[in-house]
């Protein structure tokens, strides 16, 4: 199929073709950062014109935002926000999701989508900050609620400071995946992986010890 009849194809469902200019954005913005990107590698993978784009984006900066708002937010979703808020046993559901990360050196090496963002963006946009502090703010207050839930079943000591621990948690996932990016180690994440699971088991009443 050519550019142009492509291009047709893609005008009868625009949805569709903005879904795949964010699934290519966000391929060529995780591989490059967001102000190295190449927006002909975008048009490339999404097999649309500029014309395409620039109808569904009115900026480069426009993209990058609903490759946050539309994109990234969906896989700390279904990564960590949905299995946490559906959980009947929250503490064990946050361990296991921390335990699933995948800690191959090829992963390691490319990072948190988000956090990558964030770095990047946060002093250069204001749009690009706003974006990922919501989505920082939302995984953190449902690993809060998670905790604060784990509490109430007796599987977190009454002592604890959820959200304290919830903001330690991620900053401490997202500090592991940070390093792990810059030495290229899927062996660094894998360290912090088993850390973050210990730490949270510690946090266990001292009975459920055995």
């Amino acid at each position: 199929m050519s550019i142009a009849t492509s291009e047709v194809t893609n005008r009868r469902d625009p949805a569709r073709t903005r879904e795949r200019l964010l699934m290519a954005g966000f391929e060529e913005v995780y591989r490059a950062g967001f102000q190295g990107c190449d927006l002909n590698a975008i048009l490339g993978k999404a097999g649309v014109t500029k014309g395409a784009l620039y109808h569904h984006f009115n900026s480069k900066d426009a993209l990058g935002h609903a490759i946050l708002e539309d994109v990234v937010a969906r896989i700390t979703e279904q990564k960590w926000l949905e299995p946490l808020r559906t959980s009947d046993t929250p503490l064990d559901t946050l361990i296991a999701i921390i335990e699933g990360t995948f800690t191959d050196d090829e992963h390691a090496a490319g990072g948190c989508p988000l956090n990558n963002l964030a770095q990047e963006m946060s002093r250069v946009e204001e749009g690009f900050r706003a974006r990922t502090a919501a989505l920082f703010t939302a995984w953190i207050d449902t690993v809060a609620d998670a905790l604060t839930r784990a509490q109430a079943q007796g599987a977190l000591r009454p002592n604890i400071d959820a959200r304290a621990q919830a903001q330690f948690i991620v900053a401490a996932y997202e500090g592991y995946m940070s390093i792990a990016k810059s030495l290229k180690s899927g062996a660094v994440l894998e360290a912090g992986v088993k850390q973050m699971v210990a730490h949270l088991n510690s946090l266990r009443p001292e009975d459920s010890h055995g």
